[in-house]
């Protein structure tokens, strides 16, 4: 087992750094002690509403279209529990541990800001799962994003109730045992608090920050690959000059500028060629600040709506304990998580697509003045003609998955919820783009190497000499014809674990400490 990473948690606090360690394995959460206390002050407005019978939405009426239904209080119990039961509807695949970790993690420290009316007890039982790393299983389909992730965020609650699946470690155990695990008992839901554990963001922003890191590794290795892919061809550095960017402004621009000058800085193949005649490079070389650029100014905006929305009490009624009210609105609608999640889809394509562009050059003995295909015996051997082929079969892909979700809305509880954001699932394609970004970025790693092989025995710059030895470490030269797709893999693995972060990492948001 991983050691825990400890997260002393301030609720409202939660940062991108944490989110992502709960990403990379498990946690240790402790809370502070004045949550605790917002907590039972919430939990005892809601029972005074209760005791008093004053008619207050989802705390002893139905939901959704019928909210009309006055509950009474013998059944309050029953209805929390029927709620969570009913709307654990969910379908497909699991998501991943790592996805639904970071779920748990955003929904305690949202219901420990101390305006959800949950009760300190229920909200030790999440805390004592997240902290063994027990982690429920959650079906990936069924959330339209409003009223919040209510299917997947109901079969994470339905273990608090001793129903369903959990896994830890890779072990599957049913709820009850889980429960046993960490010394809780199946509860006995009360007012409101099936419906404070059901309605929120916390699925779709859970999918989105996980797609988020992914995205991250792959912008990080894709300015590497970049800046390999510029010495392969005896492309020129001018067009980095940090001078042209101030010119236009955009922080993006400047940045990843002045991170391919820091990566190119002091190869000998680019000083081998300072007078060469060639006027100017392709766009995919000498556009790379302004594409990527634009691309880290995406991730930086979703970032920002991420970071707040890890930190909202997203659910509704929402509590104030100070005034004894409970209000009901809307922050349930997952549209900022949803614009979010679509401008990190636009980047991964984006990335992806510039990526294989350069892959097309490399391979092109007409532009790149390289061997055709990156091989020494052209014709006899096919080199990485077919590498290139996926590559642009993936970039296809993602252009087909990257088309907006927040666009899309579909009525549902019978036109009560009569605009959805369809963040969860634009969320969860998320995965998907980052695969296979990280696809194309490892084809052009692998082909960028071999092209700086062909200029040997001169030497790239010393960071770039250190990304070459980190690939030739898993993939050897491409001496002739071998199958590719282990080595393809191999150098994708390396993309999606970051291994190219340095020295763009920096630069991403979730790093920051």
């Amino acid at each position: 087992m991983t050691d825990a990473t400890p997260i002393d948690l301030d609720p409202g606090r939660l940062t991108l750094a944490q989110c992502r360690s709960a990403i990379a394995g498990p946690v240790r959460l402790t809370l502070t002690g004045s949550a605790w206390r917002a907590v039972a002050a919430s939990a005892a407005t809601v029972e005074r509403i209760a005791v008093e019978g004053r008619t207050v939405y989802g705390v002893n009426t139905g939901f959704g279209r019928l909210a009309q239904t006055r509950i009474d209080r013998a059944d309050l119990g029953r209805l929390q529990r029927n709620l969570v039961l009913s709307h654990a509807a969910g379908i497909g695949p699991d998501l991943t541990d790592a996805t639904v970790r970071l779920m748990l993690l955003l929904k305690i420290n949202a219901l420990a800001r101390g305006h959800s009316g949950i009760r300190p007890e229920t909200l030790e039982s999440l805390i004592a799962l997240l902290n063994a790393d027990i982690l429920p299983c959650v079906p990936a389909q069924g959330s339209v994003g409003a009223s919040g992730d209510l299917a997947p965020l109901a079969h994470m609650a339905a273990v608090l109730l001793g129903v369903g699946r959990c896994r830890q470690h890779g072990e599957e155990l049913d709820a009850a045992n889980a429960l046993e695990r960490v010394g809780r008992h199946p509860a006995d839901l009360a007012a409101k608090e099936g419906l404070a554990l059901l309605n929120g963001t916390q699925t779709a922003t859970a999918l989105a920050l996980h797609g988020m890191v992914a995205i991250e590794n792959t912008f990080a290795a894709a300015l590497v690959a970049g800046a390999m892919s510029v010495d392969a061809v005896k492309g020129s550095d001018a067009p980095f000059d940090d001078r042209l960017h101030a010119l236009r402004g955009h922080s993006g621009q400047r940045d990843v500028a002045a991170i391919l000058r820091h990566l190119l800085e002091g190869s000998a193949i680019r000083q081998s060629h300072l007078d060469c005649g060639r006027v100017q490079d392709p766009y995919s070389l000498r556009c790379q600040p302004q594409v990527m650029g634009a691309c880290l100014d995406a991730i930086r905006h979703a970032a920002g709506l991420l970071a707040i929305e890890a930190n909202a009490v997203s659910d509704n009624p929402i509590v104030f304990p100070d005034t004894d009210e409970v209000i009901s609105g809307g922050n349930f609608h997952a549209e900022p998580v949803g614009f979010a999640a679509d401008h990190l889809a636009l980047a991964a394509a984006e990335i992806g697509a510039l990526s294989e562009r350069r892959i097309a050059l490399l391979t092109d003995t007409a532009q790149s003045g390289l061997p055709a295909f990156l091989t020494d015996d052209p014709g006899l051997n096919s080199g990485f003609m077919i590498a290139h082929v996926t590559a642009a079969a993936l970039a296809s892909e993602n252009k087909q998955a990257a088309h907006p979700s927040v666009t899309d809305s579909l009525p549902t509880s019978a036109n009560q919820e009569d605009h959805v954001s369809m963040a969860t699932h634009g969320a969860r394609r998320l995965l998907t783009l980052a695969d296979n970004t990280a696809g194309i970025v490892g084809i052009e790693l692998l082909a960028a190497a071999q092209g700086i092989d062909f200029h040997r025995p001169m030497k790239s710059s010393v960071l770039l000499e250190q990304h070459h030895g980190r690939i030739r470490a898993s993939v050897p030269r491409l001496e002739e014809d071998r199958t590719m797709a282990p080595d393809i893999e191999a150098a994708q693995q390396l993309v999606e674990r970051g291994a190219f972060s340095s020295p763009a990492v920096d630069l991403l948001p979730s790093a920051a400490i």
